[in-house]
């Protein structure tokens, strides 16, 4: 059997066009720079995954004509696709499509801006799809960060993600789907991403609780360039790397 693909969706880290809502505090050149680091965290995390569990890794390249420019500063042994052109759930059924066609028994696909999501949480989509359709890791905005399809959800993938992305509603959006669909879904423990100035009260949190976390780049950045919000309130300490 082949391998099931593990595809991380990344942006050429180009400033003015990543990371935006990060500016200001952030100039746009940090904001790209951070997110570099973000992909590079997401990537080393994604490749040692599918090594451990047996995946193929997969990176998915928007703008297309940067793939091969991208995937040379990847980890040793990633494929490479190009996103396709059109909006957020677009690219995200024809990634996964691309991998069934190609024979993957399941696709797993994850953002490259989601620091705490490591090889515990991945393990857990891979091991609850043997129970479930889809499987998916919640953010804290309203969205996810991890989403795993098995056969089934796999050949309804243009009716599950037939709606639009990025909003607070799309993770209930594609629940209701899901439903629509009867497909068995299953959610892991909630996780978040970094969008926003604010969302690094979530990281400056996780790193409190938790000593081992899987994005020293990320945090290294950070740290040298003073760029964390004031200190995260009690509420927050509880949250942890892999959510």
């Amino acid at each position: 059997m082949r391998p099931g693909w593990l595809v991380v969706f990344a942006k050429v880290p180009v400033a003015g066009r990543v990371k935006t809502r990060l500016t200001p505090p952030f100039t746009p050149q940090q904001a790209a720079a951070f997110y570099r680091c973000l992909l590079a965290d997401a990537l080393d995390v994604s490749s040692a995954s599918a090594r451990m569990l047996g995946l193929e890794a997969v990176l998915c390249v928007d703008p297309p004509p940067e793939t091969a420019s991208l995937v040379a500063q990847a980890p040793r042994g990633m494929r490479a696709i190009a996103q396709q052109p059109g909006p957020l759930d677009v690219r995200m059924t024809r990634a996964a499509q691309q991998g069934f066609a190609a024979g993957a028994p399941f696709v797993m696909l994850r953002g490259s801006d989601s620091p705490c999501l490591g090889e515990s949480a991945i393990g857990d989509a891979v091991a609850a799809l043997a129970r479930a359709d889809l499987v998916i890791r919640p953010d804290r905005d309203g969205g996810y960060d991890l989403v795993a399809l098995g056969p089934a959800a796999g050949r309804a993938v243009d009716a599950l993600f037939g709606h639009p992305m990025s909003t607070p509603t799309v993770l209930r959006d594609t629940l209701d789907h899901a439903g629509r669909l009867a497909l068995r879904s299953e959610l892991l423990a909630t996780g978040f991403d970094v969008d926003r100035f604010d969302d690094l009260r979530w990281l400056a949190a996780a790193r409190h609780a938790d000593a081992s976390m899987p994005c020293p780049r990320t945090l290294a950045f950070l740290d040298e360039h003073r760029l964390w919000p004031a200190p995260a309130s009690p509420r927050d300490a509880s949250v942890t790397a892999d959510g």
